[in-house]
Parts: structure tokens; sequence; C-alpha cells
């Protein structure tokens, strides 16, 4: 019994972590690409899907986190304010 409390505290900790990570994902520092990124970017996406490992190949010097969260915050909603504050400056 004293097992299964421990393992039961142990998850509730995992999640904990998980949703800090969710929360302080809208902190990220937007990230600047080229026209010509973004453009393969979405053409590879439209190809291959999420495989931001396989994305992240075809672009020199990008990581395939750092395509992903361009992804997101390009293509999410919860980022649309930030994106119209980047633009009026």
């Amino acid at each position: 019994m004293e097992q299964h409390s421990q393992s039961k505290a142990k998850n509730n900790s995992s999640n904990t972590n998980i949703n800090s990570q969710e929360v302080s994902s809208i902190e990220w520092e937007f990230i600047e690409m080229s026209e010509q990124e973004e453009d393969l970017i979405r053409r590879m996406y439209c190809l291959v899907g999420d495989r931001w490992n396989l994305i992240a190949g075809r672009i020199p010097g990008r990581k395939a986190e750092e395509i992903e969260r361009f992804w997101i915050m390009r293509h999410t909603d919860a980022f649309s304010a930030k994106r119209s504050e980047r633009k009026s400056n």
C-alpha cells in the first residue's frame, strides 16, 4: 500500500512538471525565420507532417525543437496576440 501511494505521489509531481512546461511555453522567444525558411517549413510540413527532425535536416543551422516551436507559435491561436504585437513594432 505504501509503495502505491509513493508511485501516485511521483506521478502527481511529474504531472506538475508537465503543466509548468506548458505554462512557460507562452513565454517563448519569437523565432526569426527567413522567408525561404518559412516557405520550406510550410512545404515540408504539407509533405511529411510534424516530423520536425526531417524538416530541420533540410534547413542548415536549425534544430528540430526550433522548427517545432516556430510552427506552434506561427499556427496557434494562443500566440496570435504576440504575433500582432510584433507586427505593430
